[in-house]
């Protein structure tokens, strides 16, 4: 497991990092130092581990693949934040992909697809993200909304200006900034937020968190969701809500994300190994490195900006992830 970063600096240093990269959409990062270990593999792993899918699990994954990658001269390792749907329909359920990463869990009609194809697979928990909506600084008018007035907002016939989700908001347009329709994030938002109401199209849709950042601080009457992680390295950039589900206004946080006070906003994240590529041994190891690092506070916490898993559910998921080893190297 890697080492806890103390310097401040270097901490500062990775999230701004990663704060540019989750805006980019896509990562190659290439061995390149020499190998100290790590995954148990060493200088004799070699090849390309291929990922796309999420947008929300894309910092984190990055931040492994990078650790990963410094450690074992001949792996590179491609991640693609196409989102969770996207990922799942155009490459990992068609085999293009070894691991796809996922905001929800994969859904029936991925199943059947992955299934029409070959490709066999298991889930992976790699952390907890709290869905933070967010708005313009300068928005001194608004400090939470209720789970009801965020429906109002988002469902398919929404409230065209703030003052019909709440009279003494101001008289003025709504200006939307969310995931598009193949994200997990999406598709979690109308879970948890809007169920049968569904989801408006009068929005400006993206996969690309920084776009939705950019958006909200451009307009004060803007709002957005996207995953924690891209507000936690940009806590000045945007204002977070407080949402409140009934019991008072609670804002997104790594602790009120792991004590369940934000809810319903809190969830899982995910990534998929597919069992074939588990079938390489540079891919083996590194689908455990992953597992080892979901644990690590320094990274998935202080860098990235999420909830680590527990030690407990850790040797759940590498237990799980060592018996499809055995069964695609046996």
């Amino acid at each position: 497991m890697a080492e806890g970063r103390d310097a401040d600096a270097e901490g500062i240093t990775r999230r701004q990092s990663l704060a540019t990269i989750a805006g980019a959409g896509a990562l190659a990062v290439a061995g390149c130092t020499q190998s100290t270990g790590g995954g148990g593999g060493g200088d004799s792993l070699s090849g390309s581990i291929n990922i796309a899918g999420s947008s929300t699990v894309f910092p984190l994954m990055t931040a492994i693949g990078e650790d990963f990658a410094e450690m074992h001269d001949d792996v590179s390792v491609d991640i693609s934040s196409t989102g969770s749907g996207g990922g799942f329909s155009n490459y990992f359920c068609v085999g293009e992909t070894d691991f796809n990463n996922a905001s929800r869990p994969i859904q029936p009609a991925e199943e059947e697809l992955c299934e029409e194809n070959g490709v066999e697979y298991i889930e992976l928990i790699a952390a907890t993200d709290a869905l933070t909506v967010v708005v313009n600084n300068e928005a001194d008018w608004i400090d939470h909304l209720t789970i009801d007035e965020l429906a109002q907002i988002w469902r398919s016939d929404p409230a065209q200006t703030w003052d019909e989700v709440r009279d003494e908001f101001p008289n003025e347009e709504i200006q939307r900034f969310g995931a598009a329709d193949t994200s997990g994030t999406y598709d979690y938002f109308i879970e948890a937020v809007l169920g049968e109401q569904g989801h408006t199209s009068d929005y400006q849709a993206t996969e690309q968190d920084n776009s939705i950042a950019q958006g909200v601080s451009g307009s004060e009457y803007a709002i957005g969701y996207f995953g924690f992680a891209y507000y936690y390295q940009n806590p000045d950039q945007l204002k977070a809500l407080g949402i409140d589900s009934g019991d008072g206004p609670v804002e997104p946080s790594l602790e009120t994300a792991s004590n369940g006070e934000y809810t319903p906003l809190s969830r899982p994240l995910f990534t998929y190994p597919s069992i074939e590529s588990l079938g390489n041994e540079h891919v083996a190891e590194f689908a455990r490195y992953f597992v080892e690092q979901t644990t690590n506070e320094d990274l998935v916490a202080g860098d990235v900006g999420y909830v680590p898993a527990t030690e407990e559910t850790q040797e759940e998921q590498m237990q799980k992830l060592e018996d499809a080893i055995e069964r695609a190297q046996g």
